[in-house]
């Protein structure tokens, strides 16, 4: 109750009485009258209505209605209450100053942790790159011994095919010497009708002696040009034909039933993945940190199925050098993109407004829930807030941290979040974050005033003003 009414409600109950007519006749309302009270002001039409307004029965002083003065009563009430507000007020400022000085407290060390963490790197980066120098003098060697025993174990595994070449080709040759006789004619490798060249299914002897160069016959000393005709088609006698793959028509795909008539209707939330994908990390993933295990015999060759040879020991030695080297690189920029990771999240969290003393810092990487019949509802201050079916069911992005969009005289009143989960034909959820003074950090309700906006209730000592003094007692005329 302001003074000014108080100090009206005092002149006139003492000098003019209870008369509204003196507040009509000397214009102090018109089309409504002042309960001397409360200086509150009610209708003209409620006046003399038998309905008592006033707390101090003044309303119906010509109705006949039978009204208590109940003003005692009704202030005890308002003392009470703004009491109990003085209480909360004046705690929660407290808890606000130590707030502040915490805040205080540990922006400097996050501040001096920067600079400590910037001199470190320095020292990091220069440690980087001279083990990068070393990995890449350490793989050179490598790389040349690798490609040695390659090119040994290629030119070896040449001269093992040649030998089985010439071994299948000696066994071909008496295969088709069908009389023993140390040549192989044309009509016996006429025999052999898997050589048709044209593949009509029948071998002629034209397309025979175009095999043998046109020769009648050849020995084992020109079969060779013979076999590097043949040799890709040729199916060996002593091993066992295989059958012909069967085909099996593919399983008969049945259209699914579409009900015309009848069409799903969509959810109205659209589930969505953590995010993420957040500006704040790197394309870095842990596997990028593992290097191929130092494997002293080579992979199995995927051309004959044969074991490359194992390293020699010189080789073998420049290969584990090589790796050491890797492992140290590999280490040490690890720990580089760890610091610098350390650094950007220092930088973000010291970049945020948290309010003129920092007080509402406290909040950062915090997060407070309230669960309703429905759901459970999730405010994470300066990041998102998100809502998800109490009994089970994703998660929806009610939106994420947009900006402070309080009143011009403390903007630090009200949080804005935007651009979260899309309606059903409709516009991205949004929510509006109202801060109340209290000694809990607390979120007290939440609702959705209009589709897809919605509205939550937050309490926190952070914007709790210094209480000022203030009257608690009755403001009835018995007091007076």
């Amino acid at each position: 109750v302001s003074q000014s009414y108080l100090l009206l409600d005092v002149f006139f109950s003492l000098s003019l009485g209870k008369n509204p007519y003196f507040y009509s006749h000397f214009g102090i309302v018109h089309d409504s009258c002042l309960c001397p009270s409360s200086g509150t002001f009610i209708p003209s039409s409620r006046i003399n209505d038998g309905i008592c307004d006033c707390c101090d029965t003044t309303d119906e002083y010509n109705s006949g209605a039978k009204c208590e003065n109940t003003c005692k009563e009704l202030g005890l009430k308002e003392r009470d209450v703004l009491q109990k507000m003085a209480e909360i007020t004046k705690e929660g400022f407290l808890l606000k100053q130590q707030l502040i000085e915490e805040a205080k407290k540990g922006r400097e060390e996050k501040q001096g942790k920067v600079t400590d963490m910037q001199e470190n790197k320095k020292q990091l980066d220069e440690k980087v790159e001279a083990l990068r120098t070393v990995k890449e003098t350490a793989e050179q060697p490598e790389k040349e011994a690798k490609e040695r025993h390659l090119k040994a174990w290629e030119e070896q595994k040449a001269a093992i095919r040649l030998e089985k070449d010439k071994a299948k080709m000696a066994e071909a040759f008496l295969e088709l010497d069908d009389n023993a006789d140390g040549f192989v004619s044309v009509s016996e490798l006429q025999s052999h009708a898997e050589l048709d060249l044209d593949a009509d299914g029948t071998l002629t002897e034209t397309e025979v002696q175009g095999l043998m160069g046109g020769a009648a016959q050849v020995d084992t000393s020109t079969f060779e040009s013979v076999w590097t005709n043949i040799k890709d088609k040729y199916h060996s006698e002593s091993q066992p034909e295989e059958p012909a793959p069967v085909e099996t028509p593919p399983d008969e795909v049945k259209e699914p039933v579409v009900d015309n008539d009848s069409e799903p209707y969509p959810e109205d939330d659209i589930s969505e993945e953590e995010e993420e994908d957040d500006d704040d990390e790197d394309d870095y993933h842990e596997d990028d940190d593992k290097v191929p295990p130092n494997v002293k015999t080579p992979e199995k060759s995927h051309e004959d199925g044969e074991a490359m040879l194992p390293y020699d020991p010189d080789t073998q030695a420049l290969i584990d050098a090589a790796q050491k080297a890797r492992d140290d690189f590999e280490e040490s920029e690890k720990a580089l993109r760890e610091m610098d990771n350390q650094i950007r999240n220092i930088e973000k969290e010291l970049s945020f407004d948290f309010g003129p003393d920092a007080e509402f810092i406290y909040l950062y990487s915090q997060c407070y829930e309230l669960t309703t019949s429905e759901y459970i509802y999730r405010l994470c201050p300066f990041n998102r807030v998100s809502q998800k079916p109490k009994y089970g069911g994703s998660e929806t992005n009610l939106g994420t941290w947009g900006s402070w969009s309080g009143p011009e005289n403390n903007k630090y009143l009200v949080m804005k979040y935007e651009h979260g989960t899309g309606c059903w034909q409709g516009p991205n959820r949004s929510t509006t974050v109202k801060l109340t003074c209290g000694k809990e950090t607390v979120v007290t309700s939440t609702s959705e005033p209009s589709r897809c906006e919605y509205l939550m209730e937050f309490t926190t000592p952070a914007v709790c003003q210094e209480p000022a003094n203030m009257d608690l007692s009755p403001h009835g005329h018995e007091e007076l």
